[in-house]
């Protein structure tokens, strides 16, 4: 069973709302026993939030009791460091900005800079145009209050950012901050009923909007059937549940991953918490850049293609590519997916226009020598050992599994799934060994087989698992499996 406390201060700050057994005050909660086999939550209102003050302590008490807590200790020494929170608002919704431009002309402005003081709760504003400022800025640093200074010098940027707390709210300000209460309590921490036939909670991040995702809707349902079988209650989540991650016993991430996205951010504070994670973090920062990947099989002497790693201040870079590697050769930026950023020059023509287009990507862009094959072997690993193998077919009449339009995928070639045992030993073996050097996660390592010779072309820490695709000849077993092998970690993580 699980219990929501409200921490602040004095009691008598809670006046203006409605009254409520789950409020306490600072010294009410430091005299509070923990509970046995109870989860708690906490939500931190107290008004100071410097270190060692009332609300950093009730933080740190919290954490060290065991309750999740927000804001975290983590997310109070944040908010000290300006350099963390510096944001270019050009990168976030028209709106804002609009509602910036417009409120501008009325901020105060004594020392030449205007300067414009919100507050947001719980990622809501009391502006509509700020909601989506207020929403990433709560991802980043989950915060129940937030008081936010925008400053305009040449362009909009965040001044300073501080956590406040019920007594500093105006009376329009109390409302909002009560209507965002009552919706992050009832929905954002609910805890269902039927959840407590489970040993463990899983939570499955994915992107419902999201083009090409390693699972599909299919895939997703078999995996929460697989694991309710095994006593764990498999719930998926969106990038919007980053504060519910301490919820859970693991996270299962089944969303395209990046370094610089908020799938490293859910994989790196899962782990912070302690919580059984595929993918992790170091697989991510691992397998997402193929330049270091490359590097990284290349030193362990893992076979691959003959590859090169190019600077966009490199003289005759072009040149050079075609000497060493020769024609056709590929071309690719250190973090595309799906085929997506890689290209084929078959000349030198074509290998300048493709270089002058990836390195408006990237300072560093892989060459490689191109190895031609009707199909790419994907071997799914998973905790070291290889559970699937499939056979990804090139599209008609093109030279990639999948061929892209302008903006979307136009087609993808066909597929054959096989025991493991039937694939080459060596395949295998190529896929074991790359796999070794990220971790022991779930991988797909996608590989090149020409006769006896055999190259790992890259290795995916977020391998596709589709229905009636990866697991044709598992079926129901691969999700099984996958699940299995988080109920063996969280029962470890229990034990220790």
């Amino acid at each position: 069973m699980s219990r929501l406390l409200l921490v602040v201060d004095n009691v008598k700050d809670w006046a203006p709302y409605y009254p409520s057994d789950d409020v306490l005050s600072f010294d009410q909660y430091l005299q509070l026993s923990n509970a046995a086999n109870s989860r708690v939550r906490v939500i931190n209102l107290c008004q100071s939030a410097r270190y060692l003050s009332r609300g950093y302590y009730c933080s740190l008490l919290a954490e060290a009791r065991g309750h999740h807590v927000v804001p975290s200790v983590m997310t109070l020494n944040d908010l000290s460091r300006k350099s963390l929170f510096s944001l270019e608002l050009e990168e976030l919704d028209k709106s804002v900005i609009e509602w910036l431009n417009k409120a501008k002309a009325e901020s105060c402005d004594k020392d030449g800079v205007k300067r414009i003081r919100i507050r947001t709760f719980f990622g809501q504003a009391e502006h509509p145009e700020l909601k989506p400022v207020a929403r990433a800025l709560f991802e980043r640093f989950p915060c129940p209050i937030l008081e936010v200074v925008f400053s305009y010098r040449k362009g909009w940027n965040i001044e300073t950012m501080k956590p406040a707390a019920p007594p500093d709210l105006s009376e329009g300000e109390q409302d909002v901050f009560a209507a965002a209460l009552d919706r992050f309590s009832s929905i954002i921490w609910r805890r269902p009923r039927s959840r407590r036939r489970y040993r463990y909670d899983l939570a499955m991040l994915v992107n419902p909007e999201e083009q090409l995702p390693p699972s599909d809707k299919k895939a997703l349902a078999f995996f929460e059937k697989a694991g309710r079988k095994l006593g764990i209650n498999v719930e998926t989540i969106t990038r919007r549940d980053y504060v519910r991650l301490p919820e859970y016993d693991g996270l299962f991430i089944r969303e395209t991953t990046a370094i610089d996205h908020h799938t490293y951010r859910f994989a790196r504070k899962a782990e912070a918490e302690g919580m059984v994670v595929i993918d992790d973090p170091v697989s991510i920062l691992r397998c997402t850049n193929k330049v270091f990947l490359a590097d990284l099989l290349k030193n362990n002497k893992v076979p691959t293609p003959k590859t090169l790693i190019l600077s966009k201040d490199q003289r005759d870079v072009a040149e050079y590519a075609a000497e060493q590697l020769g024609y056709p050769l590929v071309v690719k930026i250190p973090d595309g997916a799906f085929s997506r950023g890689v290209m084929k020059a078959e000349n030198l023509k074509q290998l300048r226009e493709a270089l002058k287009t990836l390195f408006k990507q990237s300072a560093l862009v892989l060459a490689q020598e191109y190895l031609y094959t009707d199909y790419d072997w994907r071997i799914g690993v998973l905790g070291g050992r290889a559970i699937f193998a499939c056979k990804y077919f090139m599209v008609k009449d093109h030279w990639q599994i999948y061929q892209h339009g302008a903006n979307q995928t136009v087609d993808s070639g066909g597929f054959d799934t096989l025991p493991t045992y039937e694939v080459p030993r060596n395949v295998i073996q190529a896929a074991l060994n790359a796999t070794r050097l990220i971790g022991n996660g779930l991988y797909g390592v996608d590989i090149k087989q020409s006769g006896n010779r055999v190259a790992v072309i890259e290795v995916n820490d977020n391998p596709n698992i589709d229905a009636g695709v990866e697991d044709r000849f598992l079926g129901g077993e691969l999700y099984t499996l996958v699940m299995q092998e988080f109920l063996s970690r969280m029962e470890e993580s229990r034990r220790r």
